[in-house]
């Protein structure tokens, strides 16, 4: 057993990105200011995004795109239940109603067979979630938002580095919003970015997400002279911040970098896991390019004496950290009371749910990490099989 405890999803942090802080700490730019401005500006070309606006979060961006998109009360929004609370959120403080598509359990994405005959005369949006940095199959979505004239919002919370048919996943639909939380693959802690080609959205987002002001702090309070602002919209303070910003402009010059590492990773574990009674994460579909960013098994429950719960605190008893991702939001006591949805109602999301496990993938990881937790994963197995 490891001597230390491995947190899952722990960021890599090194002395740049620190030093980055410290600067923002000792210029007084505290909040939004340079630093948010350039950070959206590389983002933009990395993403190959005309537009692209800091958030708060990613959370704040889907609730940002709905608005700008007029997603309405009463509206219905597509998406699916195998995804963090968080992109169903939203659609409810909309007052507009989720309807959930289920999940094709090898890609763990939402089947997009099943899309065309939930939409109604009231469907206005679909939500594509890339799971785990996987794309979903945008050619077939994108086609039926042509077909029924909807607005697709992009949920890429796990999608920062995955690429579809050879784009950025930004090139597709209509908003895409991103996550840099403490466990993403560039993290600011909190924060998020969102991505657009309509420059009327970005510009109603970057309004919006400060109150509604015509001008940020940076804009009025800058060595250009102080400038009025103007209240023209009932906005929130949705706005990203210079000390998370510089953290952001330091690692975005790592990322491919970084993907690299977790790239070696997943493959180590693929051999370390290929013998076990367990499912591994598939291969990445043709002409796609996967984020890597969570490391998802399948535990074969038939095979064990434990379930998926008993076979996480297992882990965590050999100092090894997990995440579960997910528990299906159709499965969550608000949704089920709310909506009265049973779990049988997507048995594919329901499924994955029960038996899901997320291992350690950082660029933090050392190879002795990767080697303690699948000698874990595997000692927990060999004391717990049939």
């Amino acid at each position: 057993m490891r001597k230390s405890f491995l947190v899952f999803g722990s960021p890599r942090i090194e002395a740049d990105e620190i030093a980055e802080v410290v600067d923002s700490l000792k210029s007084g730019w505290l909040s939004s200011g340079p630093k948010v401005a350039k950070f959206e500006q590389d983002f933009k070309r990395y993403a190959q995004s005309p537009h692209a606006v800091a958030v708060h979060s990613c959370t704040a961006g889907l609730f940002l795109s709905l608005v700008v998109a007029n997603i309405k009360h009463g509206d219905e929004v597509i998406t699916t239940p195998f995804t963090y609370a968080a992109t169903v959120n939203v659609i409810v403080h909309r007052g507009a109603i989720p309807v959930f598509v289920d999940i094709n359990p090898r890609t763990m994405n939402m089947d997009v067979h099943q899309v065309e005959k939930k939409i109604t005369p009231r469907t206005k949006a679909i939500i594509p979630v890339h799971f785990a940095g996987r794309p979903c199959d945008m050619q077939a979505l994108s086609a039926l938002a042509k077909k029924y004239k909807l607005t697709v919002i992009q949920d890429a919370a796990h999608a920062l580095e995955t690429r579809y048919h050879g784009k950025p996943i930004a090139a597709w639909g209509d908003l895409t919003s991103f996550s840099f939380y403490v466990t993403k693959n560039l993290s600011t802690g909190e924060g998020g970015m969102v991505t657009t080609g309509n420059k009327r959205w970005a510009e109603m987002i970057q309004i919006l997400a400060s109150q509604g002001m015509t001008r940020g702090a940076w804009r009025r309070y800058s060595d250009k002279g102080y400038r009025q602002y103007r209240i023209i919209l009932p906005g929130f303070k949705f706005n990203m911040m210079d000390l998370q910003a510089g953290l952001g402009l330091r690692q975005l010059t790592k990322i491919e970098k970084y993907l690299k590492i977790r790239e070696r990773i997943w493959n180590q574990y693929d051999e370390g896991f290929k013998d076990l009674p367990l499912e591994t994460p598939a291969a990445p579909e043709p002409k796609t390019r996967h984020a890597r960013h969570l490391y998802t098994i399948l535990l074969d429950l038939t095979a064990l004496k434990i379930n998926r719960d008993q076979f996480q605190q297992a882990l965590y008893r050999l100092n090894i950290g997990t995440g579960v991702h997910f528990v299906a939001v159709h499965m969550q006591p608000y949704y089920k009371k709310a909506f009265r949805f049973k779990d049988s109602d997507y048995p594919q999301s329901a499924a994955v749910s029960n038996r899901t496990l997320s291992l350690p993938l950082s660029a933090k990881l050392s190879n002795g990490d990767v080697q303690d937790v699948i000698t874990a994963v595997r000692t927990v197995i060999r004391r717990h099989k049939r």
